[in-house]
């Protein structure tokens, strides 16, 4: 997404490599605002992405080279990058074998001189000092020079000032060996939030490596073999049985199972035909499938979904923010706290200065705020990873946050509670078989693409009804449709339409009360005007509804019904449910009633179909779209469900709980940490050694924590 105008700035997306957690964001982001036209800047270290808005005349070219100096090598990302990086082009630092990683070559090298100083000072106790100095520089002179260059930046509080800080003062006060130590297992401790962030970063990156890598595209009669991300729309490709489908298209020839868990996360195979879309990524099952290309590769769902997680990453949640601007003030804090633990003691009580600045250095080591910084977009990112890997897609942390405190859902009717399209539920006969009466229906809708004809034609084929020859078929305007079938003139239409050309029988009209009262559109059949049978359709609940509600209910969420739809369906439907129903709503009035909610107190959920529905999804507290992988989907709402099934509202309220429950247990483990060990090393029972490894094992045990939210079942 390079270079997209927008308000008279440009914004340019770039893959930036190295970032372990928010204070490398941090660096590049004070690195990049530097640059005279930036106008705006939004970094995830989690994604390892970067995106810039800035004056046309700022190259992209400018900007990287800014992220550069600070230690961050980016590159922008063109159209044609985006496409290539869903073929395996991965940008992480831990992308390739581990032996090629720099920080990998560095921790190595310091941890071998670590291990000849001790050598050589068993064995040449006089260069015992000079060995271990050795080692020590090995390993603190990049993490110096990536302080300094982080004072540059206008940030005079890093890590790795910090850790600079603590080695030198070691040194001065004799603790070389001590000093040397703590710097590998700084470096160790920075090794390993690398791999914890390559692999969250890996999570989402892994939907990519889903689409093959070619594609056979049919042209002229032959079939050609060619790199998929090279697919145009408009080709037609084959997808041979066992196949991954290359690109989002429609099928034009054969019918298959497709396993679309890939994608959405559903478990049962969908059965596809002609006309029915199909996902890239996907993988087709028993039957050869002939499929005309929908999208490019960069616009594909699968591009879409790793844009849209990798964009919510960059926008911060609520609790992130807090945690950053609480840093800002905490590491000053943590140094101004340990210059008075190292200076206080021997000046007031005249305390032995070498025991005091010993102390106050292994509390600038305590007092990194890696682990606290880390703790939120950590769990955030492995979050809305966790939720894209099925299906669930929510546009930032705000979004995720949002989702836990809903106490209200107001959930759209058709499309969302139901499938959409009515369908066939009673054939009721009147001296004929319910065959022959789908057989006559069949035979007058046959050509229509009217969603009641193809009901019925459905339900013919589902009966096995055979459909016989119409002549003479005329459409009346709101009224029905009349033809001539077995040379018997045949009438399918409204029951008014019916009741001008027949009178009903008591009976009859009885019926057709009943069926109305079920919320159901009733279509007579006449045959010679004589009344032959009734069919009533409804658009039906979706097969999950009911306990999808249930499940909504669980987690003390009350769910209301908003649909345009007459009084008398929507109550049909909302009591097969069990849901509160409000018909006959115009756009604004279901807007209307989700700011009534608000206003009452509620935190609103508003799901439907990202059109019609839009006054009200801007309105809500958090707006859900239900689709399935389209462009509406997922950019209309803050959060969309690509399967569109009402369990996965609660799923989605569900993961956020436990998002937040995880941010809670990181951030009281990373300040709980500290607080003990700030207490052992005042009382000195604890010094240097476990004050690095408290800071590095805080890291990464919050960050462990995150990354089962990767693998959470929900």
């Amino acid at each position: 997404m390079a270079d997209a105008a927008l308000g008279g700035d440009t914004r340019t997306r770039f893959r930036v490599t190295g970032m372990d957690c928010a204070s490398c964001a941090a660096k590049v982001e004070n690195a990049v605002r530097r640059v005279r036209g930036v106008r705006d800047v939004g970094v995830s270290a989690t994604a390892g992405t970067m995106v810039v808005g800035h004056d046309p005349a700022v190259t992209p070219g400018e900007i990287a080279k800014a992220s550069r100096a600070a230690g961050y090598p980016a590159e922008p990302q063109s159209d044609d990058a985006e496409a290539a990086g869903l073929h395996g082009h991965d940008h992480d630092d831990f992308a390739g074998p581990w032996w090629r990683v720099p920080k990998v070559h560095l921790t190595a090298s310091c941890g071998l001189a670590l291990v000849i100083a001790y050598l050589v000072g068993r064995a040449f106790p006089a260069a015992d000092r000079w060995a271990f100095l050795a080692a020590l520089a090995i390993g603190l002179v990049p993490v110096a020079r990536r302080a300094f260059a982080a004072v540059r930046l206008g940030i005079p509080f890093s890590i790795e000032m910090l850790m600079t800080i603590a080695a030198l003062g070691a040194v001065i006060i004799g603790a070389t060996e001590e000093a040397a130590a703590v710097v590998f297992l700084f470096l160790v401790g920075e090794l390993l939030e690398g791999v914890a962030a390559g692999r969250a970063r890996a999570s989402i990156q892994g939907l990519t490596k889903l689409v093959p890598k070619t594609a056979l595209v049919e042209c002229e009669g032959r079939t050609e073999e060619i790199p998929a991300e090279r697919l145009s729309v408009g080709q037609t490709v084959l997808v041979r049985p066992g196949d991954r489908i290359p690109a989002d298209g429609t099928v034009v020839e054969g019918e298959s199972g497709v396993d679309e868990a890939p994608v959405t996360g559903e478990s049962v195979p969908k059965r596809k035909g002609v006309d029915d879309s199909v996902f890239a990524g996907t993988i087709n099952g028993d039957g050869a499938l002939r499929v005309r290309v929908t999208a490019a590769a960069r616009d594909n769902t699968i591009a879409r979904v790793v844009r849209l997680v990798e964009e919510a990453q960059e926008a911060k949640a609520p609790t992130e923010r807090f945690i950053d601007r609480f840093s800002r003030y905490y590491t000053p804090g943590v140094v101004a706290v340990a210059a008075l633990v190292a200076l206080l003691p021997p000046l007031l009580v005249g305390a032995p200065w070498g025991e005091w600045v010993y102390k106050g250095l292994a509390i600038l080591l305590i007092g990194c705020p890696c682990a606290l910084v880390i703790s939120t977009p950590a769990a955030i990112a492995a979050g809305l990873s966790a939720g894209a890997r099925r299906g669930l897609l929510m546009k930032g942390g705000g979004v995720l946050e949002s989702l836990g405190r809903i106490t209200v859902a107001a959930l759209d009717k058709t499309g969302t509670l139901t499938e959409g399209r009515p369908k066939v539920t009673d054939v009721v006969p009147f001296g004929r078989t319910d065959r022959e009466v789908l057989s006559l229906a069949a035979a007058l809708e046959t050509g229509s693409s009217h969603p009641l004809a193809k009901a019925i034609l459905d339900k013919a084929t589902e009966a096995g009804a055979p459909v016989p020859p119409a002549s003479e078929a005329s459409a009346l305007g709101g009224k029905g449709v009349t033809a001539k079938v077995g040379g018997a003139s045949v009438f399918l239409g409204s029951v008014g339409a019916a009741s001008e050309r027949s009178s009903l029988k008591a009976e009859q009209s009885a019926r057709i009360e009943d069926l109305r009262g079920d919320g159901k559109t009733v279509s007579v059949l006449l045959v010679d005007r004589e009344v032959a049978g009734l069919i009533a359709m409804r658009d039906e609940p979706r097969p999950d509804a009911r306990a999808g509600l249930e499940r909504l209910r669980e987690l003390g969420i009350r769910a209301v019904m908003v649909t345009g739809d007459n009084a008398r369906t929507a109550a049909a439907i909302a009591s097969s449910l069990g849901i509160e129903p409000r018909a006959d709503l115009l756009p604004e009035d279901k807007q209307r009633i989700v700011r009534e909610l608000q206003a009452s107190g509620e935190k609103v959920a508003k799901v439907g179909d990202g059109i019609n529905d839009a006054p009200a999804l801007a309105a809500a507290d958090v707006g859900i779209a239900m689709g399935g992988g389209t462009d509406v989907a997922l950019e209309t709402a803050d959060a969309a469900v690509l399967h569109g099934r009402v369990a996965d509202v609660a799923r989605m309220v569900d993961l956020s709980r436990r998002t937040m429950a995880n941010i809670r247990t990181n951030i009281g483990l990373s300040l709980g940490l500290k607080a003990v060990f700030l207490v052992t090393t005042i009382l000195g029972v604890t010094g240097l050694w476990p004050a690095i490894l408290a800071d590095t094992g805080a890291t990464v045990l919050v960050t462990a924590n995150a990354l089962r939210l990767l693998s959470t079942r929900i």
